[in-house]
């Protein structure tokens, strides 16, 4: 594993608000929050009416612990009102859409306003030089452009940090492994799984992936592990780095690990105040305890969101590099879990046997069948380049063994040849379900 060697934090460079004390924050949040639940409940219909409902007023919110009285907003509220009608500023002042990308229903629309973009670019250059990065980097950005705030979130921040942005976008993978050859670029913004398919696309090539200008890896848009983090620092020889934000929120940008401790997401609660609740019955969680994450957005004029659930379960931790609480990597989401014949599974903790299983690589996917009454998963896996057949086999057994015992499931493996399945530009497909299909 590569080291950066001269990233420890200079606090000239920081932000005021990075160097912020415990009490001084806590009365900025409480501003910001009143403002925030004034602002929602004004001008957006959604808001009062829920607001009514649950009894409240955005003056009840004396301390930061009374948020925990307002109700939650979840993603089928933003898709009910779409296209705009979650929006708290007039259209006109909108100077930026994006959506999310609808695949199950309707999209969720956010936008932005003027201000609002001024301050995702302070955030995600914040978060890039957190990460390592510094004026006069070349930064190369993998995440997909267009709807999706991957991209232009990114952009924008380097662009803000004084970085030389190469905006190649998703796909293309054979000239992305060219231009990185070529550009010479310090960082590189991606998915970690098509980290891994350019890294498959450099040894295709011929290509040490140690032997490239990249240094920096910054890694978001879905959850990975520490094993997969080991993977890619290993075969590149970069510091890999995670970055956290979803769309609805801001996008990108919303916590990043900083570089000098890798020890978790410094979440930015100048601008987004967490909590941690039972996924189940909604009831905060003392911190330190795993449950799924909530945000209130503290400064959004265009799409205040209130208590947002984001699916995602992590724990709140101390600050360590920055004052900010931070947030353990996200390795799942309530909404991926699979129920497998009474047993809960998360793609994570199949990611992290696949990676400790020599002969096999990190490129998997879940496929899920119902041949008779109950439900049957079979991890398909790649096999490494030169990985012969009786070693497939018997990495297939204690892939098998190592599921059973740490999981508590029975599943099938298929170990199959080296780049057989689908490669990902993006957010990588995990499960393929084939259940309603009654499919093998």
């Amino acid at each position: 594993m590569s080291g950066l060697g001269n990233t420890t934090a200079d606090p000239s460079r920081l932000d005021p608000e990075e160097k912020i004390g415990p009490e001084e924050l806590r009365a900025l949040q409480l501003e910001r929050l009143r403002w925030t639940l004034r602002h929602a409940y004004e001008n957006v219909p959604f808001y009062r009416r829920s607001f009514d409902e649950a009894g409240v007023r955005p003056d009840d919110c004396r301390t930061l612990a009374d948020l925990a009285r307002f109700p939650m907003t979840t993603k089928d509220d933003l898709r009910a009102g779409y296209p705009f009608g979650m929006f708290a500023v007039p259209r006109e002042r909108v100077r930026r859409v994006h959506a999310s990308s609808g695949t199950t229903g309707r999209p969720t629309v956010v936008g932005y306003t003027e201000r609002d973009l001024s301050t995702w670019a302070d955030l995600m250059a914040r978060s890039i030089r957190a990460a390592g990065g510094r004026p006069g980097d070349i930064v190369h950005i993998a995440y997909g452009y267009g709807l999706f705030t991957g991209g232009l979130g990114a952009h924008y921040g380097a662009e803000r940090l004084g970085c030389t942005v190469v905006p190649v976008s998703g796909g293309m993978t054979a000239r992305q492994v060219q231009l990185i050859q070529d550009f010479r670029p310090d960082i590189i913004m991606i998915t970690p799984s098509y980290m891994l398919a350019l890294v498959d696309e450099f040894e295709r090539q011929g290509v040490d992936p140690r032997s490239t200008s990249l240094r920096i890896g910054i890694f978001g848009a879905e959850p990975w592990t520490e094993g997969m983090r080991e993977e890619i620092e290993e075969r590149l020889g970069i510091d890999a780095l995670d970055i956290y934000g979803l769309s609805e929120v801001m996008g990108p940008g919303v916590s990043q690990e900083c570089a000098e401790t890798k020890d978790g997401l410094h979440i930015w609660e100048d601008h987004f105040y967490p909590e941690v609740v039972d996924p189940l019955t909604g009831e905060p969680l003392p911190e330190g305890e795993k449950g799924e994450l909530l945000f209130t957005s503290l400064t959004k004029e265009a799409l205040p969101v209130i208590r947002y659930r984001t699916r995602d379960l992590t724990r709140l931790l101390p600050g360590t590099a920055r004052p900010f609480r931070r947030m353990e990597k996200v390795t799942g989401r309530s909404d991926d879990m699979i129920i497998l014949r009474g047993v809960n599974v998360f793609p994570t903790q199949i990611e992290e046997i696949v990676l400790r299983t020599p002969g096999l690589s990190p490129h998997f996917q879940l496929v899920l069948t119902r041949p008779g009454r109950l439900d049957h998963m079979t991890v398909q896996v790649e096999a490494r380049p030169g990985c012969p057949a009786e070693r497939r086999a018997l990495a297939a057994g204690e892939l098998v063994e190592a599921v059973k015992e740490t999981i508590g499931v029975t599943v099938e493996c298929s170990v199959v040849d080296p780049e057989t399945l689908e490669r990902s530009v993006g957010k990588l497909r995990r499960l393929v379900d084939r259940r309603a299909s009654g499919a093998r």
